[in-house]
């Protein structure tokens, strides 16, 4: 059996930031940032060409070996066979080992990517069966499906499938990130949490994760509750020190703040006039940047926009 064609013109897909567990929702709620990385990809005539600006451009493999590349090609399995040669151009913004979602971002880049220049792509490969692989790749669904959907997501594993449903962020939500010059890896991270907890906690999360849902999309006021935790952050702090005493410091002052996905980076959820207040909170260990929310996901852009 032959093969599937490929374009020849050249494709760039945006993908962006994303913050998973917002709190008690572990490993299943995720949210999209307004922060982005850009990928364009060309079918070639041979060869394999990877050109890096920006975040990672001085310590990413420029090979097989490149996450984003590594995605591709099992995307391109998926959908009947590997093209002859592919170059990839990378503009990178989203920062690394931080906890916003950039090994995520690569993946659902590259299988977007491998989907757009294949002929048929879209009805070969769905996106439901986008979602499926970009969780395979990455071994959970939550930061992949805010990436892929935008807005706020609620991600699951039934029967081995990812599964996802999608809500609207209110509008008065403004995601503040606090991002420090230290990285943490997710493996790090998930290496201090204990294989059992207590069923007090549990209970407390289960509460939390429900209220969350209503105070995320319609009820703000309650992101403060909503945002308790007490089944992961507590655990991880001493891999982040600074950033568990910044989260202390921010609810203190009743904003709602969290460690976004593993960490390090701090992500407060607040409104217009609180943005412009948080800003001057960071000190000298921490960036911080007003994003907005994402409500688009990952798709394809003109390129030259």
């Amino acid at each position: 059996m032959a093969g599937p064609a490929f374009r020849a013109a050249a494709v760039r897909v945006r993908v962006p930031a994303t913050s998973a567990n917002l709190g008690p929702g572990f490993d299943a709620f995720g949210l999209a940032l307004g922060l982005y990385d850009d990928v364009v990809v060309r079918v070639a005539d041979s060869g394999l060409s990877v050109d890096i600006a920006g975040e990672g451009a001085d310590t990413l493999p420029r090979n097989e070996d490149h996450l984003l590349v590594r995605s591709m090609r099992a995307a391109f399995d998926r959908l009947g066979g590997q093209p002859r040669g592919l170059e990839v151009v990378c503009a990178n913004r989203i920062p690394h080992g931080r906890g916003l979602g950039s090994s995520s971002a690569a993946i659902c880049a590259g299988v977007i990517a491998a989907r757009a220049v294949t002929i048929g792509g879209p009805a070969a490969l769905d996106d439901t069966a986008v979602l499926a692989l970009a969780s395979e790749l990455e071994g959970h669904p939550d930061n992949v499906a805010a990436c892929l959907t935008g807005g706020f997501t609620i991600a699951w594993t039934d029967e081995d499938s990812a599964k996802a449903v999608r809500l609207d962020p209110h509008e008065g939500v403004v995601p503040v990130v606090f991002i420090p010059a230290t990285e943490v890896l997710t493996k790090t991270a998930r290496g201090l949490l204990p294989k059992t907890v207590p069923l007090a906690d549990a209970a407390v999360n289960a509460g939390r994760s429900a209220l969350l849902v209503e105070a995320l999309t319609r009820r703000p006021e309650l992101l403060l509750a909503a945002t308790e935790d007490r089944l992961h952050q507590d655990y991880r702090a001493a891999a982040m020190p600074d950033s568990a005493a910044l989260v202390g410091a921010l609810r203190a002052e009743g904003v709602p703040a969290v460690i976004s996905g593993a960490g390090p980076t701090v992500l407060a959820l607040t409104d217009e006039a609180g943005a412009e207040k948080l800003l001057q909170f960071a000190g000298e260990r921490f960036a911080a940047h007003r994003l907005r929310l994402d409500r688009d996901g990952a798709g394809i852009r003109p390129l030259d926009g």
